[in-house]
């Protein structure tokens, strides 16, 4: 034999619900506490109110749990036995629980609230009673009047302030009802903009227009022709289509509007950068829809990126010829120079020995290093170009001849005019002196100090026409001062008149189509990155491969040191200058020409 409780409800039109349950065990607790096997909420019932036992087949026995008893047939009692054959009603608070006996023999017991006969707490339910329900308005009256207010507050009276001007007056926190529209401040960049609504929003429920941007930044041009910009988008899907559908209707530009990467409203801090998806879309697979382009297909830096392309100098010359080649190529950069870092690095050769001697007055360490010749620009991004009277002379002395305590030099960089002194030292009538110009051999760095008399002539010490052609043929053959550092054409070789020495070029950018700045790398060694201790020749290209710069930088979102955009390296807008000037003014830009030691080296 067990229990069946039956629980009726009723719905807001009066209909009766049914729920039936059966309780196998032979006792059962009531009370206000959800536990209960029959829970009642009620604060007149207390959390344990009572408990029934089943005696036998019919007869059940109701105990009082506390203090309060309950009414069996309008009498109060603490404890009870009921015949369900013959039924009964027990009262606990609001709730009437009518005991029967049904033909499958179980103890039937059905709940049901009734209505209280008083509006006191004890007869209220509990929900109620802790609530604020009777004392507020309705959820639907609520919704309603707040719809309402959102509406005049934040569409009404700022259409009313944006079709009225003249009549909007602000008050003294100098607030105007438009403001609400506004996501947050406007960033660095645009600060002085702010109030000044119109500049930029100038029709109203309508995207900013690229005009409003062009009005003040005339110089922004296209990414590329816009024919090659569609081409190279790729089509969105269905929903894509649907959404810029959407987005048409409501006044906002199409794709490749200035708003699509330019977000302000962002706060006051400087404009957010550019999203990587922004051009991963179009150059993730650009080749795909770009048959005839030379650009390669480009993603995350960490895992798609390709290989780095620098622009170096396949043949040195006044003309330099100029070409992009992957560092997978391992390209050479001839620059008309002859210059081993290996042999100027090494810490026990005849350069460090050099260095030792001139350690008091040049500041040097105990062999040379990198930052000995190589001075960055004053802003940090780059190097200055390599110049001999400052970085070089005090190793290679070009000193030929000594007049009192005055030292002559050799014209660096004008190869005719050095000839001329060299044939204006010998055709003088003068008696000879020596000039302490030694033997055949040209000496080493080392033997002579910045300011002494160098070892640049290699013929007899008479002074007579021969002897100043024989010292010039010296100079520019090997062992010659102009001969170990430079590429030199004697006469008659490429149509030569007289000997020659081929124009140093000397890059400061190589990586023309991104941005590369030195000094947030100050923290890294130049060897960490640059291989100059072993390179034997100065056509090595020592630029460090993506591989390398992966070691820190990671794509955007990845775990690496450096998680870095496309916008870190590579800049939108720009001209085929901007990589290395993009500090410079247009007039500036204009005049730059390879070797110029204000910017690059190459255009």
């Amino acid at each position: 034999m067990s229990f069946l409780i039956r629980q009726i409800s009723h719905t807001a039109d009066g209909r009766e619900i049914v729920r039936g349950v059966t309780h196998a065990d032979d006792s059962l607790t009531i009370g206000r506490a959800a536990n209960n096997d029959i829970a009642l909420p009620d604060l007149a019932v207390t959390p344990y109110h009572a408990r029934i036992d089943l005696q036998d087949d019919k007869r059940i026995t109701i105990t009082a749990l506390g203090t309060l008893g309950f009414e069996v047939d309008g009498r109060t009692r603490s404890k009870c036995d009921v015949n369900s054959a013959k039924g009964a009603e027990i009262a606990i608070g609001g709730h009437r629980i009518t005991v029967s006996h049904d033909a499958e023999d179980h103890v039937v017991l059905t709940v049901q609230r009734v209505e209280a006969v008083s509006d006191a707490a004890e007869y209220r339910e509990e929900a109620t009673a802790f609530s604020l329900h009777d004392l507020m308005l309705s959820k639907r009256r609520s919704a309603y009047i707040l719809a309402i207010g959102i509406l005049l507050v934040f569409l009404a009276w700022p259409v009313w302030t944006f079709m009225h001007p003249a009549e909007d007056k602000r008050s003294i926190y100098a607030f105007t009802a438009d403001h609400n529209w506004s996501s947050g401040p406007l960033s660095q960049a645009h600060h002085e903009l702010e109030g000044k609504c119109t500049a930029c929003h100038q029709q109203a429920f309508v995207s900013v227009r690229d005009t409003s941007c062009t009005a003040c930044h005339k110089d922004a041009h296209e990414h590329a022709p816009p024919s090659r910009l569609a081409g190279a988008r790729a089509m969105p899907g269905l929903g894509g289509r649907l959404l810029q559908g959407v987005a048409t209707a409501f006044g906002k530009p199409e794709a490749g509007a200035c708003v699509d990467c330019h977000t302000e409203h962002e706060g006051a801090g400087p404009m957010p950068p550019t999203a990587q998806a922004f051009c991963t879309d179009c150059h993730g697979s650009l080749k795909q829809r770009l048959a005839d382009t030379k650009i390669e297909n480009a993603g995350d830096f960490g895992t798609t990126h390709p290989q780095f392309r620098p622009l170096v100098a396949a043949k040195a010359g006044a003309q330099p010829a100029l070409s992009r080649v992957s560092l997978d190529a391992r390209p050479l950069d001839e620059s008309g120079l002859k210059f081993p870092h290996k042999l100027h690095l090494d810490t026990r050769g005849g350069a460090a020995q050099m260095a030792r001697t001139l350690r008091d007055r040049k500041g040097y360490g105990d062999a040379l290093v990198c930052a000995d010749c190589h001075r960055p620009t004053a802003d940090g991004v780059r190097f200055l170009p390599v110049d001999m009277e400052q970085d070089c002379q005090a190793c290679h002395s070009l000193a030929f001849d000594r007049i009192g305590g005055t030292v002559r030099t050799l014209r660096h960089g004008d190869a005719a005019q050095m000839m001329a002194d060299l044939r204006a030292l010998y055709r003088s009538t003068a008696p000879p002196r020596p000039l302490q110009l030694g033997g055949m051999a040209r000496r080493r760095p080392g033997h002579y100090a910045e300011g002494q008399v160098y070892n640049i002539y290699f013929g007899a010490a008479a002074r007579r026409p021969a002897a100043g052609d024989a010292a010039i043929r010296a100079v520019f053959s090997p062992g010659g001062a102009c001969f170990d550092c430079h590429t030199v054409t004697p006469p008659g070789v490429g149509g030569a008149a007289d000997w020659t020495v081929m124009p140093v070029h000397q890059a400061s950018r190589y990586m023309m189509k991104g941005w590369f700045d030195h000094k947030p790398h100050r923290t890294e060694t130049c060897v960490s990155c640059h291989a100059a201790p072993s390179s034997m020749r100065s056509a090595d290209l020592l630029l460090p491969g993506i591989a390398t710069c992966r070691t820190c930088h990671g794509g955007e979102g990845s775990k690496a040191k450096v998680p870095s955009t496309c916008a870190s390296c590579h800049s939108y807008h720009a001209g085929p200058d901007a990589p290395w000037v993009s500090h410079l003014s247009p007039k500036r830009v204009a005049a730059m020409r390879p070797g110029d030691p204000g910017g690059g080296a190459v255009p």
